[in-house]
C-alpha cells in the first residue's frame, strides 16, 4: 500500500480498523480500545484463508495468497492518520454512587460524585448512559431486584432533570447479583448498595 494511505474507517468495539485502498493488496490495522479492553477481527482472503487479528497494532496485509499478519508501529500509524485517531470516541468514563440502607437515597458522599458524572455527561456530546443498581444482602431477591432498579431510577431521573436524553440512558438492576464486597445472606454492607454508571 503507498504511503499507508486510508480509505476508509470501520468501528468495530470501539476498535478502529484502517483499511487501505491500494491494489492488490489491501492492509487491516486493529487499534486498541480506549478502555484497554480486548477486541479482534477476522480477516478473509479472496480464497477464504483467514487470519485473526486481536492484539492491538496487529497488521493483516490481503493479496491473492493467505493474509500475512505483523506488526505495525503505534507511532507511525498515529501520525499517518491524524483524523481518524481524532475521530475515536473518548473513553468510558465511570463512577459509582452508593446509598443509604433500604432505600433510594444518595449518601452525602455520592451526592458529590453525581455532581461529577452529570457535569460530564451534559458536556460530552452524543454521549449514552448505562446505569446498574445493585443492593446489599438484606431481603429477598426480589424485592432488591426491586430496590436495585429504583435506585438506578433515581440516579436516571436526575440526568434527566438536567436535560439530558431520556432516551440515551439506559437502567438495569442486578439486585444482590455482582456484590461489590461478597458476604453472607442478611448482610448490611454499605459498599454494595450501589449504582454504577457508566457514560460512553
Amino acid at each position: 500500500m503507498t504511503a499507508q494511505r486510508v480509505c476508509s474507517a470501520v468501528g468495530l468495539l470501539a476498535s478502529l480498523l484502517l483499511v487501505g485502498c491500494s491494489t492488490p493488496a489491501t492492509r487491516v490495522i486493529l487499534l486498541p480500545q480506549a478502555d484497554g479492553t480486548p477486541s479482534s477481527v477476522v480477516v478473509r482472503s479472496n480464497n477464504d484463508a483467514e487470519q485473526v487479528l486481536n492484539q492491538p497494532y496487529q497488521r493483516a496485509s490481503v493479496g491473492r495468497g493467505s493474509p500475512a499478519v505483523d506488526r505495525a508501529d503505534d507511532r507511525e500509524v498515529r501520525s499517518a492518520n491524524p483524523l481518524l485517531f481524532s475521530m475515536m470516541p473518548p473513553p468510558v468514563q465511570r463512577y459509582t454512587v452508593y446509598f443509604e440502607p433500604g432505600g433510594a437515597v444518595l449518601t452525602a458522599s455520592s451526592r458529590i460524585t453525581m455532581e461529577s458524572a452529570l457535569r460530564l455527561a451534559v458536556v460530552r456530546s452524543g454521549s449514552e448512559i448505562v446505569l446498574t443498581g445493585h443492593t446489599d444482602t438484606i431481603g429477598s431477591g426480589a424485592v432488591n431486584d426491586d430496590l436495585s432498579r429504583r435506585r438506578a431510577q433515581q440516579v436516571r431521573d436526575l440526568f434527566v432533570a438536567r436535560r439530558f436524553p431520556a432516551e440515551r440512558i439506559e437502567v438495569v438492576g442486578r439486585g444482590e447479583r455482582d456484590l461489590d464486597v461478597a458476604t453472607r445472606d442478611e448482610v448490611d454492607e454499605p459498599r454494595n448498595r450501589r449504582v454504577t454508571i457508566e457514560v460512553r
